[in-house]
């Protein structure tokens, strides 16, 4: 494989699994940042995110490790390991080792996903995982959608910022989807490490219609470069989250998820509605498949070769993206952060 010419280890919040993956008592698996990590919940509920093995001879903690109360126990020599991964007994000793301690990494739950804070120089987090329902500040809560319908793919060689420049890429549609829509984007909004993006849906081809007149589009708030929220409004209500992990320096995980709207008011037959909303959610998941086929066999281009009306867009996008690679090209997105905050 191709090392691309992005750094796989950006700053910022990334997903390795969704909550409901990780039950009390529960230790998870993954690999990403070319990192073996553990994720295990505690019997009161609080969950960890750490590095897979034990400080003590190796043992990886993923393969037989248990939880014990609000502890992690290593299957080989029976260490136990705390939240703040740290060393609290061992078995056959009057003291624990307090010299040594197993990286954990910032983890927030949220969009019913678990999130943890990659940074290789180990800062503190500097801005928030949007929330699909809340960062909107529209009102709306999770009962006014049906379930969550999800994707995920394994190992695709590509790079997160690939979508997230999809965002303001809006030639794609008609080649991509086979759908005549004609985004005008109302707002570009990259002055701070969480950015935003919107834009109304026009059609190809229908010359008298004018902007004002337009009932349907999609606002989308990036977090960083490993998660973006969308909310679509008019014709029908969805909203999805994409987010995409580096497993090393090649490959990513790929996840996906839909919410679509209840209908609001009395419905004559419930259950109708609720297999239309979830065909509506397939077809979205459907053609977000389409975008990963092409972002999968995707070159980096740099520079690109523009066209006069795609400059603005992805010229924002990438400088913006510029301030999470730990290179130093563009700054950091620490500095942007602080920047905005005065």
């Amino acid at each position: 494989m191709a090392k691309p010419p992005l750094s796989m280890k950006p700053t910022g919040w990334f997903q390795i699994a969704w909550s409901d993956e990780i039950g009390i008592g529960d230790v998870h698996r993954m690999k990403y940042f070319g990192q073996e990590m553990i994720a295990w919940r505690a019997e009161s509920g609080g969950l960890t995110v750490m590095n897979a093995y034990c400080e003590h001879l190796g043992a990886h903690l993923g393969f037989g490790g248990t939880v014990h109360g609000e502890v992690l126990q290593c299957p080989f020599h029976g260490w136990q390991w705390n939240q703040q991964g740290r060393n609290v007994c061992i078995p056959y000793e009057d003291r624990p080792n307090r010299g040594r301690r197993i990286k954990t990494y910032p983890v927030v739950e949220r969009n019913e996903s678990v999130y943890i804070w990659h940074d290789i120089e180990n800062r503190d987090p500097y801005f928030e995982a949007p929330d699909i329902f809340a960062s909107f500040g529209d009102g709306s809560t999770i009962e006014d959608y049906y379930p969550q319908q999800r994707l995920f793919e394994q190992g695709h060689e590509m790079h997160p910022q690939y979508v997230l420049e999809n965002g303001v890429d809006f030639a794609h549609f008609k080649y991509v989807h086979g759908t005549p829509i004609n985004p005008i984007f109302t707002r570009h909004d990259f002055d701070e490490p969480v950015s935003y993006v919107d834009f109304t849906i026009t059609f190809e081809g229908d010359d008298a219609q004018k902007i004002e007149d337009v009932g349907s589009g999609v606002e989308a708030i990036n977090g960083g470069l490993g998660i973006a929220v969308t909310k679509s409004w008019g014709m029908i209500d969805n909203r999805t989250i994409s987010a995409i992990t580096p497993v090393d320096d090649s490959t990513s995980d790929v996840r996906f998820m839909v919410y679509i709207g209840r209908p609001q008011g009395e419905v004559r037959n419930p259950e109708r509605a609720r297999v239309k909303a979830e065909e509506f959610g397939l077809e979205i998941i459907r053609q977000f498949r389409q975008d990963i086929h092409i972002w999968a066999h995707q070159r980096y281009s740099d520079p690109p070769a523009l066209s006069s009306s795609e400059m603005k867009g992805f010229t924002a996008i990438r400088e913006w993206a510029k301030n999470f690679y730990p290179d130093g090209k563009g700054g950091s997105a620490a500095e942007l952060a602080a920047q905005s905050a005065h």
